[in-house]
């Protein structure tokens, strides 16, 4: 199990119901078990909040729209948190989410499988 603090708890819980469209739509693909593995949906990790999670894999995945604008050093922080915890990330942009999921599904698949 990953350390995550504690008082995250609360914002995941109201983040997964308020979430946005990508988030929606990828939810909608990864739930149930679809891709061979569990994901659980706003996962408290460290101080960090994952869009997706799934602790089979060890694998985040985090979906960067038009709120990530500017935030590279903080994604970038993020990153290698997860890294040192032994996490692979993946970054998906919202756009592909919500023009190219097919090909976004291939490729979340082929990390899944090279894990």
């Amino acid at each position: 199990m990953n350390p995550y603090n504690k008082k995250l708890k609360h914002l995941a819980r109201a983040n997964r119901h308020s979430g946005n469209l990508s988030e929606a739509l990828l939810w909608n693909e990864l739930k149930q078990s679809k891709m061979g593995v569990r994901f659980t949906k706003q996962k408290p990790i460290g101080d960090y909040i994952a869009d997706f999670y799934c602790s089979e894999k060890n694998m985040v995945i985090e979906i960067d729209g038009w709120t990530h604008d500017n935030k590279y050093e903080y994604d970038t922080e993020r990153d290698e948190y997860m890294k040192c915890l032994g996490i692979h990330v993946l970054r998906i942009s919202d756009k592909d989410v919500k023009q190219d999921m097919q090909n976004v599904l291939i490729w979340i698949k082929h990390n899944i499988d090279m894990l």
